[in-house]
């Protein structure tokens, strides 16, 4: 039944998913729920090409392509966010910054910003 499916997940990815979380993966997943969401991921990344491909093909529309690109994809929060966000976070909890698992993020931030 899958395997006639458009969207079938290429040969090797699979494997490819099982290395990256042996070696690269600290999160709260198993090895299947990875693997699982990575799956998930690449099939949705495939269905908004997809998408895109049929504006551009059938509209000649590029610039709805690029928007629902860019909606549908938008870009991970910057490190400077993420440590606002974390410092925020610590001060509505009312924890002290020092002992607070914000501190890393923060730290990181501020040694990414210039030295002007």
């Amino acid at each position: 039944m899958f395997e006639n499916h458009p969207i079938t997940v290429p040969a090797g990815s699979i494997t490819g998913w099982k290395t990256l979380y042996r070696e690269t993966y600290h999160g709260d997943l198993s090895e299947t729920e990875y693997i699982a969401t990575q799956a998930a991921n690449w099939g949705a990344d495939q269905e908004l090409e997809a998408c895109c491909e049929w504006f551009v093909r059938d509209w000649t529309d590029i610039e709805t392509a690029d928007t629902l690109r860019a909606a549908r994809r938008p870009k991970p929060p910057t490190l400077k966010e993420q440590a606002l966000a974390a410092l925020d976070d610590a001060v509505m909890r009312g924890d002290c910054i020092t002992i607070s698992d914000a501190l890393p993020k923060i730290r990181r931030a501020l040694e990414a910003l210039p030295n002007d």
